[in-house]
């Protein structure tokens, strides 16, 4: 995972830049109001300070469509760019509106960081440790600010010191930035993917991963090309494959075979037909609709379903995945269904060439018995295994094609539990038509296991007595490059479109509108305009005020540091309390999860305020007011930056589908960036109207209410693939508008 992790440091890289130009300004300007007179010119003083808004609200606008039609890494490198002119015009700058032009400049550099690093990041970095990669930018940033305060209070206390310089030298680390976006970082495996180039992203996925064998990864990105419309859930019953136990069975036309790390060694997926007694959340919520049948009926049937995943997945977890998951090597179909074999080669058809199939009318009758997907060899504690001949998925590639013979195939794992399969159905309709299709199944164990006999009462339930089984939920729908058409001209088997010829030109517009797509905007919009009305400015504007009356300016003062130093080194204290906390943060988002953590420390916020309210609406002396305050505003730092700093980033880069996800993390962006400016700006105003009680008032109140968001709402995300994520809301949400009765 090292290729991942050093990744993600680099490209985050862009968040400590903006937090040292946040923190640069706050201590620039108050040199930049001497030189320019502008004491009794507060609407260019805040214009100064105002401006980056401004920029990176504006790019926010048009970041997210450039970034899905134009790559990833290209917006980082014009971000790195930004940065860099904005640096070096600000060390020029002979006049404030020189000045006011290198700002809107930053702002660029800075709305592109901040909307396209947990972006990139959550695209590059495996599945178990996304939630924590993803926390970079925020420890960055607070990072960037505090040696941005020590570079300042270092500055300050020259005779004379220089704002020109202190804004300058923002060219210096955005220099090295942009040499790492062009000489470093690689595009993002999921955009090369979803622009048909499929021989770079398994390049990029090598490096990132460490491997050479990236199949079954490669075959989840692929998968990922599609914005979820059919999916539905479905449960599966697993046991060994024992052709003795299968005597006396009706045949089962859609169970699924997989075989497992040793040769001879498989497994039948057998689907449940009705009510499961097996008790599977996903099951239940599959049948039954929303969480009404488990008594929440205010829970959005999402948070419902991701749920389900995590509640069934503890101690027994361990056991399963090595015994059974995440070895499977390759899923297939199962036995008399015609299939057809193919060969993908990405090099060639990459550029969009026409896809064929490379089978002719001989090789169909060869392929009866085949499995859909088939393992040809895989490397299993040192073993090499031979496997079945034939293949239509698995790998994409020249150099990991299926079709060359004992070359190594990883398992379909996924990651999170999760495993891929497909399958290929076919029946007869009432009007004596063949109807079915192929179908993508995302496999999840549901944490149960027993011995075989202590489920023949399952109804519809076909599982041979003895032995063992384990249960899976699956997620079924039609694979992304499932061609309808094509499937009309074959005779036999299913019908695949190579990837190139599937591609979107630009954004699909229209998927936008897609209820599961509809939902996540929901939800990335709403956690972000919380986020920015829960105090953070607030809380950072009053801070100063705060330290000044618990004595810290007094003591500062008198160990002789000018009011101006005093300040940026308070400010310089409290960004450094942050830096632990995220560090925690870090280490739990992928243990504990975003939810868990949003649900742990949303109400501490609200305590904090609560105290912040008291203690400057009741008189309880000097030194007791000092001493709450000042310990509130700690609490209050080291909680947010746990939980509501660094959260909502991170799940508007989880929740939506490829194909529109720069657009719809934009848009959530734009929302963080309009609430960023209405609140600076109200700030004052709501000062003077209503005071500091009522201001730490009105931001409990909206702590409270971004609670019950959370709580009804946001879903946990942890060790999920990005994929399975889009699906389960896409479940969700048609769940959410046309409930089922029991």
């Amino acid at each position: 995972m090292t290729g991942s992790v050093l990744v993600a440091i680099a490209a985050s890289i862009g968040n400590l830049l903006q937090g040292w130009d946040n923190a640069t300004i706050a201590g620039a300007v108050l040199y930049i109001k001497k030189e320019f007179n502008l004491q009794s010119e507060p609407l260019i003083e805040g214009l100064i300070v105002a401006m980056s808004l401004i920029g990176a609200t504006v790019i926010t606008m048009f970041s997210g469509a450039v970034a899905d039609s134009f790559g990833r890494r290209p917006m980082l490198i014009l971000s790195a760019v930004f940065y860099f002119v904005s640096g070096l015009v600000m060390l020029w700058a002979p006049s404030v509106y020189v000045l006011l032009l290198a700002r809107l400049i930053d702002g660029f550099g800075i709305g592109l960081a901040i909307t396209l690093v947990p972006l990139y990041i959550s695209e590059t970095a495996p599945t178990d440790i996304r939630g924590l990669l993803n926390t970079l930018p925020q420890f960055s940033g607070s990072a960037g600010m505090f040696l941005s305060y020590c570079m300042v209070f270092g500055m300050s206390l020259m005779p004379k010191p220089d704002w020109r310089i202190m804004l300058g030298v923002l060219s210096i680390p955005s220099l090295i930035y942009f040499a790492l976006t062009v000489f470093y970082l690689p595009e993002s495996p999921r955009w090369l993917v979803s622009k048909g180039r499929m021989a770079e992203a398994k390049r990029v996925l090598q490096r990132l991963r460490g491997r050479e064998d990236v199949s079954g990864e490669m075959a989840l990105l692929v998968e990922g090309l599609g914005v979820g419309k059919d999916t539905r859930i479905e449960e599966y019953i697993i046991g060994p494959d024992d052709e003795l136990a299968d005597e006396g069975l009706a045949p089962d036309p859609e169970k699924i075979k997989l075989y497992g790390p040793e040769e001879g060694l498989s497994w039948v997926a057998r689907p449940v037909r009705g009510q499961s007694a097996l008790g599977s959340a996903m099951g239940l919520i599959s049948r039954h609709g929303s969480m009404v049948s488990q008594g929440k009926p205010f829970v959005d049937p999402v948070v419902t379903l991701f749920g389900s995943v995590h509640e069934k997945m503890p101690e027994i977890m361990g056991s399963m995945r090595s015994t059974l998951f995440p070895n499977f090597g390759s899923m297939f179909s199962v036995a008399e269904q015609q299939q057809a074999k193919a060969d993908w080669d990405a090099e060639s058809q990459r550029e969009g060439e026409d896809y064929a199939s490379d089978h002719g009318g001989d090789d169909i009758e060869d392929s009866l018995q085949s499995p859909l997907i088939s393992r040809q060899a895989t490397s299993v504690e040192g073993k090499e295994i031979a496997a079945p001949h034939g293949s239509i998925m698995g790998s994409v590639g020249r150099s990991s094609s299926l079709m060359q013979g004992g070359e190594a195939v990883s398992s379909m794992g996924i990651g999170g539990g999760w495993q891929l399969a497909w399958k290929w159905t076919e029946r007869e309709g009432s009007d004596g038509q063949k109807e079915g299709g192929f179908q993508r199944i995302y496999l999840h164990e549901e944490g149960v296991q027993g011995n075989r006999g202590s489920i023949l009462s399952l109804p519809g339930g076909d599982v041979p007595p003895g032995g063992e089984f384990v249960q899976a939920a699956a997620l079924v729908s039609q694979p992304a490059l499932y061609s309808k058409e094509l499937m009309e001209q074959r005779a036999a088997g299913p019908a695949m479109v190579h990837p190139s010829a599937a591609v979107a030109k630009g954004p699909r517009w229209a998927d936008l509108f897609e209820p599961g797509v509809k939902h996540a905007l929901f939800v990335g919009i709403g956690i972000q305009i919380l986020q920015q009305f829960a105090g953070i400015n607030g809380v950072l504007y009053y801070t100063p005020q705060i330290l000044e009356q618990a004595g810290v300016g007094v003591l500062l003062s008198n160990i002789g540091l000018s009011s101006s130093s005093a300040s940026i080194l308070i400010s310089a204290l409290t960004t450094l309390l942050m830096l632990p906390s995220i560090g925690i943060a870090m280490r739990l988002m992928d243990m504990s999860g975003r939810r868990f953590l949003l649900l742990a420390t949303i109400p501490i916020l609200i305590v904090a305020l609560v105290i912040l309210v008291v203690v400057n609406i009741v008189d309880v002396g000097t030194m007791v007011h000092a001493a709450l305050s000042t310990i509130s505003v700690i609490v209050y730092f080291c909680f947010f930056v746990m939980g509501f700093g660094p959260i909502p980033n991170i799940l508007c880069a989880e929740i939506f589908p490829t194909t529109v996800r720069g657009i719809c993390i934009a848009i959530c962006a734009l929302s963080f960036w309009i609430g960023d400016i209405i609140v600076t700006y109200t700030l004052p105003v709501l000062l003077n109207a209503i005071g500091l009680a009522g201001v730490f008032g009105i931001y409990a109140v909206v702590c409270i209410l971004a609670l019950v968001f959370v709580f009804m709402k946001v879903p946990e995300t942890k060790g999920m693939p990005l994929e399975v994520i889009t699906e389960f809301f896409s479940v969700g949400a048609k769940q959410a508008k046309e409930p089922t009765d029991d």
